[in-house]
């Protein structure tokens, strides 16, 4: 057994560099991080060959007095913090005063620096972590950090480095995670002479359109919710913003982004109604915390964190962004008034299957505006307006104040359904309609004995089906916001659902996926001909249910042409 022994200062230092710079992205978010501690309000940063050749951040910082050059390169100095009451509350990105250290041991590195009170700038370089002497140097208030030649004294850990291509990726994300956390400052980064990004101070929208596209900032709601010390606030991206990966999603604690299983489960769980599948939501997140309240000294990234009350902030999390998420048509843009005066009042009747079918949007009386009559100037329209029209039996056409609305009818009254069917099931109680004439199928034996093994969960979900025959089943009652659909593929849906996860899953961890399906087989199809008072029942249900700008499976429900857009198309005043 060999003997303990103190490690030389050497290898500490590469042993603490390899925890710290895994990589030239690892560098430059260091190098990005001190920049803003400092203060500084514009940054530029400068790459050559991905980083491997040269990583160098210039800011306009508060700088460092020449007296304290060499201690920048110290490890374990810092002037961040200097009690563990100080590392227990840190409001600051960076703490340990390792990173300059690390990375002066297996790179060229170059520290010029002033301050405002300072005649002339002060240089220091160090190679492998051995400083050389301070010397004058020319620039302005501020810092610049030129990490040249990475791993130039540890070959084998070079070799480790990707491709040009994938080194500069990994920049560039580091570069974007830090510019969406301080759109107020201005960033520019510039990769073997060019400039690839150029980002002037700006609102959060903005910043969050140059850096992930317009088109999400148009697909997205404000986040804004509070709670003693707590505050979220951002953006969240509609389903229409959604991507097959989760390359868009940004959560940002105390302005550090963070990797944190409890915050993108909350998230998951928030978007859970809205997004079926694969699909991943998008979104740019900031979580504000007292500094207490967390715990950043998990992990040497510091990508990592800790939460003293984990329950607590998850529910905030979840349910602020459930909030955001969920607003029904009614808070729209356009606010809701009353009734235009001439509009008739009366039950949504004339419906081809029985009137129960669609309880959900013609069960009550509704407003019908007379057809097709103008809004009355001096009367407010509800914000999806009034029916005008139906086309090729799957849009509504109708009017409100902003101009012309669509309505995919089929989607609308998908989500109509669905949440009234989690209202119900989570309230233990699912309405059911006997049916007049039971609905007969034609089954398998295996179907039949699912039914018959699943009979109470079954009758949970609104529905008794029994056997009529060795390969028939009988359905004599279904959930009544769904009795005039297509009751045979319902069934079928069900038991093929049950079948295959058994029904403590299907009712329970798959509850929703179960509840959509169903909405889906039941929702209004195409092709249907509906009276004008069936369709403003429909718009008018729509605006008093939640998350329904877009179906199940997170479709957009309806679109505003506004009469500017329509102008535009028939270029009117030209």
């Amino acid at each position: 057994m060999s003997a303990i022994r103190v490690l030389p200062e050497p290898l500490i230092s590469q042993i603490a560099a390899g925890e710290v710079v895994e990589r030239p992205a690892s560098v430059l978010k260091e190098l990005l991080e001190n920049a803003l501690d400092a203060g500084a309000t514009e940054v530029v940063v400068t790459l050559d060959e991905g980083g491997a050749r040269r990583v160098q951040v210039e800011d306009n910082g508060t700088g460092i007095p020449r007296g304290e050059l060499p201690l920048a390169l110290a490890r374990h100095a810092t002037s961040k913090i200097a009690s563990l009451e100080d590392l227990e509350g840190v409001a600051t990105l960076g703490f340990r005063g390792e990173a300059l250290a690390s990375i002066a041991s297996v790179s060229r590195l170059t520290l010029t620096t002033r301050t405002a009170a300072a005649a002339h700038a002060s240089e220091l370089s160090a190679e492998g972590a051995a400083p050389g002497t301070i010397r004058p140097a020319a620039r302005t208030t501020g810092t610049t950090v030129a990490v040249a030649d990475l791993y130039f004294n540890t070959p084998a850990r070079r070799k480790f480095l990707r491709s040009e291509a994938t080194e500069f990726g990994h920049c560039e994300e580091v570069f974007r995670r830090v510019a969406l956390a301080h759109p107020e400052r201005a960033f520019t980064l510039k990769h073997n002479g060019r400039v690839s990004q150029h980002l002037r101070r700006q609102t959060l929208p903005e910043r969050a359109a140059a850096l992930l596209g317009g088109e999400f900032i148009h697909n997205s709601l404000p986040v804004e919710a509070q709670a003693a010390t707590l505050r979220l606030c951002g953006i969240a991206g509609s389903p229409q913003a959604a991507r097959a990966r989760a390359d868009a999603q940004y959560f940002f604690v105390n302005g550090r982004f963070v990797r944190d299983r409890l915050l993108a489960h909350a998230a998951r769980e928030a978007w859970a109604d809205l997004l079926h599948g694969e699909r991943q939501p998008a979104y740019v997140l900031f979580l504000e915390i007292d500094p207490r309240g967390v715990d950043v000294n998990v992990h040497p990234a510091k990508t990592e964190v800790r939460f003293r009350d984990a329950r607590g902030i998850h529910q905030f999390v979840l349910h602020a962004l459930k909030r955001a998420l969920s607003p029904s048509a009614a808070e729209a843009p356009v606010a809701y008034a009353a009734i235009p005066q001439g509009a008739s009042i009366q039950p949504a009747l004339g419906l081809a299957q029985p009137v129960a079918a669609y309880r959900s949007f013609t069960g009550a009386a509704m407003a019908a505006a007379p057809m097709p009559a103008a809004l009355p100037a001096s009367q407010a329209a509800p914000p999806l307006g009034y029916a005008l029209a139906q086309l090729h039996g799957v849009y509504i056409l109708a009017q409100n104040e902003a101009g012309l609305v669509l309505v995919d009818m089929h989607a609308a009254h998908e989500r109509i359904v669905y949440e009234g069917l989690k209202d119900n099931l989570e309230a233990g109680k699912v309405e059911r309609q006997q049916l007049l004439v039971p609905a007969v199928l034609r089954a398998e034996a295996l179907d039949v004995a699912t039914a018959e093994e699943n009979r109470e969960a079954l009758e949970k979900l609104g529905f008794e089906i029994s056997a009529a025959g060795p390969n028939e089943l009988a359905v004599r009652a279904a959930p009544m916001l769904l009795a005039g659909g297509d009751v045979p593929a319902l069934a079928r849906a069900v038991l093929a659902e049950l079948r295959e996860y058994g029904a403590a899953q299907a009712v329970a961890a798959r509850r929703d996926e179960l509840l959509s399906g169903m909405a889906c087989h039941a929702a209004v199809r195409a092709n249907r001909v509906l009276t004008v008072a069936e369709m403003n029942a429909l718009l008018r249900e729509m605006e008093a249910t939640e998350r329904s700008g877009s179906c199940n499976h997170g479709r957009p429900t309806w679109y505003q042409l506004t009469l500017a857009d329509l102008d535009k198309l028939f270029l009117r005043g030209r």
